[in-house]
């Protein structure tokens, strides 16, 4: 890798945490992780971050990862191989679809080789015998799982979480595969409520993937999972959600996208107004960023 790790943090500025305005009596903060990077976004710098050092230590020069067409994870993983001078493979969820989709465009750019397996393939994606299949192909490789979903990636977040103020009730964050609650939750100390928003229906088995990173059992206990906002399901986009979305961002001037923080701020604000949270409350929303808001503007 050309580029140190070290020399990539340098360059991450500090993620800033901005004021709502106007949320009874509350004290709504946004951590806003969209601005730490140009390309390498949001939470997932942190998820990559312990994985490039480990695949770094073991003279590894190729990332092999996993994600659907419009996977952030795979847009932040090709643009961290690009910086940092390793070869990436993302093997891709589906049939290719040409012409590609902004996220894949951008990946292919960035020099990330694209493979696609059918999703029964894909299913088994873990299993020795597909694996060995791509390392005869491409020989030796680092693999971060989907999403950047490990012990390694939780460790990111963590790290992320015990520099922010811990004097927060509590900290809301959108869930994919439960990796930054994971995280936030191993990060903050034990008075801070942690609560996830899962982007995809029936989200309850969450819970399940996030214990397996949380190997602590009093952690374990100490998160909530709120699974009605998932609005139908992951990348489902109704005229409601989206019109949130557009009012939200002319008021507070801060960018959403439909998969994660839409979801995430629209629940936020229903929370509010059906006066869920107690008064005068302190809450941290974590904007985890996402490729959509990079390749629209």
């Amino acid at each position: 890798m050309e580029l140190s790790i070290n020399s990539m943090i340098e360059n991450i500025i500090s993620p800033p945490i901005q004021n709502l305005q106007g949320y009874k009596n509350l004290v709504v903060d946004v951590l806003r992780l969209d601005l730490i990077h140009p390309t390498i976004t949001g939470n997932k710098w942190y998820k990559l971050k312990f994985n490039l050092l480990a695949a770094k230590k073991n003279n590894i020069h190729t990332i092999l990862t996993f994600g659907g067409a419009y996977s952030n994870h795979i847009f932040a993983t090709a643009a961290a191989g690009q910086i940092f001078g390793c070869k990436t493979i993302g093997v891709i969820r589906g049939e290719e679809t040409l012409p590609l989709n902004p996220c894949l465009r951008f990946a292919t750019n960035a020099g990330m080789k694209l493979v696609y397996a059918d999703r029964t393939s894909y299913r088994n994606k873990h299993t020795v015998e597909f694996l060995t299949a791509l390392h005869e192909k491409f020989g030796e490789f680092y693999v971060i799982p989907e999403g950047g979903a490990n012990e390694l990636a939780v460790e990111g977040v963590c790290e992320l979480a015990q520099t922010l103020p811990q004097d927060y009730d509590l900290v809301i964050c959108a869930c994919g595969t439960g990796t930054t609650l994971a995280g936030l939750r191993k990060g903050f100390g034990l008075d801070t409520k942690i609560i996830g928003i899962p982007v995809l229906k029936n989200g309850e088995f969450l819970y399940n993937e996030i214990n397996q990173l949380l190997t602590n059992e009093l952690l374990q206990k100490n998160y909530t999972l709120l699974t009605n906002y998932a609005w139908g399901g992951y990348a489902k986009t109704p005229t409601e959600l989206l019109q949130f979305i557009t009012d939200f961002t002319v008021k507070n001037s801060i960018p959403l996208e439909p998969i994660y923080t839409g979801k995430l701020f629209f629940a936020v604000h229903d929370l509010i107004q059906q006066n869920y949270f107690k008064n005068q409350q302190k809450i941290l929303v974590v904007h985890s960023g996402g490729h959509q808001l990079v390749v629209n503007n």
